[in-house]
């Protein structure tokens, strides 16, 4: 049982490190064309959710392979490419200028947008 955890925390950590930088290179890339730097945080994560949802309908069909994939690329790459701590720091910072409807639809797309492109992630992948 041992091994077993060591080695998923493996595929999780080498799935992490390239998740985190590419988050950060395209979130910069976007922020000069954006109007603000949390609507480039608001695209990854909807990507995440979409990339998350197809690999979760795919796990199943791959066996054990699947596990560790979805181990890699779903808890290492997309939970470090994706980033909810950011997320809420930034919607915090907008409603503390005092920009509530900005807030409004970036909290709300979030969270909607979030779930439809996970479903749309999992019936892409169920098809």
């Amino acid at each position: 049982m041992g091994m077993a955890v060591g080695n998923d925390a493996l595929f999780v950590a080498v799935g992490a490190v390239p998740g985190a930088w590419l988050r950060f290179r395209v979130v910069n890339h976007f922020e000069p064309m954006l109007p603000r730097k949390h609507w480039g945080t608001f695209g990854v994560n909807l990507i995440a959710c979409f990339a998350l949802g197809l690999l979760v309908s795919l796990e199943a069909s791959c066996g054990a392979a699947g596990h560790r994939t979805l181990l890699l690329l779903g808890t290492g790459f997309l939970g470090s490419f994706s980033t909810f701590s950011t997320w809420v720091a930034e919607l915090r910072e907008t409603l503390r200028l005092h920009q509530r409807r900005e807030a409004f639809l970036l909290c709300g797309g979030s969270v909607l947008g979030g779930l439809l492109a996970m479903t749309a992630g999992l019936a892409l992948g169920t098809s």
